[in-house]
């Protein structure tokens, strides 16, 4: 009998200084089996980073790991066409040659103990793509993979390369660097 997802919902008072926008927004996520909460999380952050250009609720978590062909998140428009493909992790070289192919736009979103590893191995590879890529900080990234429940209401404050959670009686900071 296969594993079903573990279903997460969260209500997140959203306000991105840096794109002056600030919403409130349900989200519905399903995590994987396989997956870990910090990855979930990640996805959570990714999907946060990018509700600005989210028109028409168009920005949309795919199938993730269950698909091998779709990003964790992308942004397509009324006639399926790709703008913005978000992976998290650390994808192989083809995959992402692939994704810039397909959207407009391509984002590698890192995050683990081993994701400066992957880095330097990749680094002069993907520097011939139109991709970007960003690192998150792994122990900060584990502090809210912590507070992460079934259901949380959280209050996320985006400003510079810092994202602020609020979330109980807590704040928790997450730093991101820009590699690409």
């Amino acid at each position: 009998m296969a594993l079903k997802p573990t279903i997460y919902k969260a209500k997140i008072a959203l306000s991105d200084l840096n794109n002056e926008h600030y919403a409130q927004c349900n989200v519905t996520l399903a995590q994987h089996p396989s997956e870990t909460l910090e990855r979930m999380v990640v996805r959570l952050i990714a999907y946060c980073l990018h509700h600005h250009e989210n028109q028409d609720d168009l920005l949309n978590f795919t199938k993730g790991l269950s698909s091998v062909d779709e990003p964790d998140l992308w942004l397509k428009t009324f006639d399926q066409q790709c703008q913005l493909w978000i992976d998290v992790g650390e994808p192989a070289f083809d995959r992402m040659k692939k994704a810039s192919r397909l959207a407009k736009r391509v984002w590698v979103y890192s995050f683990n103990s081993k994701s400066a590893v992957w880095w330097q191995q990749q680094q002069s590879e993907f520097a011939h793509l139109p991709i970007n890529v960003g690192q998150f900080n792994w122990q900060e990234i584990q502090q809210l993979a912590v507070v992460m429940s079934r259901t949380v209401d959280w209050s996320i404050t985006i400003s510079g390369d810092s994202l602020y959670v609020a979330c109980d009686a807590q704040q928790i900071e997450v730093n991101w660097q820009r590699l690409q």
